[in-house]
């Protein structure tokens, strides 16, 4: 989104980010000097292998950890911590197994001390918008992998976050619930046109979904390597040449597999 001069806002900035974990000769040094700007509304992708930084990045965009060095901003403001204006959504599904659907996606208004009333139907809302829609009352134990998922996004969404953060979400999902989740994700995004920062270690994933895509080194410490800017029309199609073209640049550049 612009602010009305032409400029686009920027939403989230990373300032030369360095992260360590540990001390002395066991110290591993995890990311180095990363800076990112990321604009209001849109959908970034932080592509690299395992072992590159990308959670790390993620998490202290979260505010679950502290850099080592270097400073993130949520307009504006420096990010010191954890806070409800960034929802995430992790790789292993994280509801809980007690509740139903709905009372997962309702637990953070909950927490904050909305109303039943209100939250009932702020959480009925993000339900149906995941397409979930008659399984509110169903526990997790009797849904499929990328049902959990979607509540997880649920929830998310329901505490009105500023940004999304969504780390592999669909790693552990099988080739055709990730295809139908991508598409799901889109869908969502621009229904709900927020700023999403989105980790994948997927070359296609990335260029399905991302507006830029930012890659990391394929080994520790995660430095930036390149940042490609996806022109292609939504909604994206894998077999299109432009997109088949892109993919094969981006493997060409880096360590992944596709």
């Amino acid at each position: 989104m612009e602010n009305g001069t032409g400029v686009k806002k920027v939403k989230i900035e990373c300032v030369n980010i360095s992260k360590y974990f540990g001390e002395g000769k066991d110290r591993i040094h995890v990311l180095d000097n990363i800076s990112i700007s990321v604009y209001e509304n849109e959908f970034i992708v932080v592509l690299g292998p395992g072992q590159s930084g990308k959670t790390t990045l993620l998490k202290i965009i979260a505010g679950l950890y502290k850099p080592s060095s270097g400073k993130v901003y949520l307009e504006g403001k420096e990010v010191e911590g954890p806070g409800p204006d960034r929802g995430i959504v992790f790789q292993r599904y994280t509801l809980f197994p007690w509740k139903t659907v709905l009372g997962n996606v309702e637990i953070g208004l909950k927490l904050r001390g909305v109303p039943k009333e209100e939250r009932r139907k702020i959480a009925s809302y993000y339900i149906n918008l995941v397409g979930l829609s008659g399984f509110e009352n169903h526990y997790p134990h009797q849904l499929s992998g990328g049902m959990k998922q979607r509540v997880g996004i649920a929830r998310a969404y329901a505490i009105n976050p500023k940004v999304m953060l969504l780390d592999e979400p669909f790693g552990q999902l099988d080739a055709q619930t990730r295809y139908l989740m991508e598409q799901e994700t889109q869908r969502i995004w621009q229904q709900e046109k927020r700023t999403v920062i989105f980790v994948t270690n997927n070359i296609e994933e990335a260029v399905y979904l991302g507006d830029r895509i930012v890659v990391l080194d394929g080994k520790l410490p995660g430095r930036m390597k390149k940042v490609y800017k996806i022109d292609l029309p939504r909604p994206r199609d894998y077999t299109d040449p432009a997109f088949l073209e892109l993919r094969h640049s981006i493997t060409e550049d880096t360590q992944l597999l596709l």
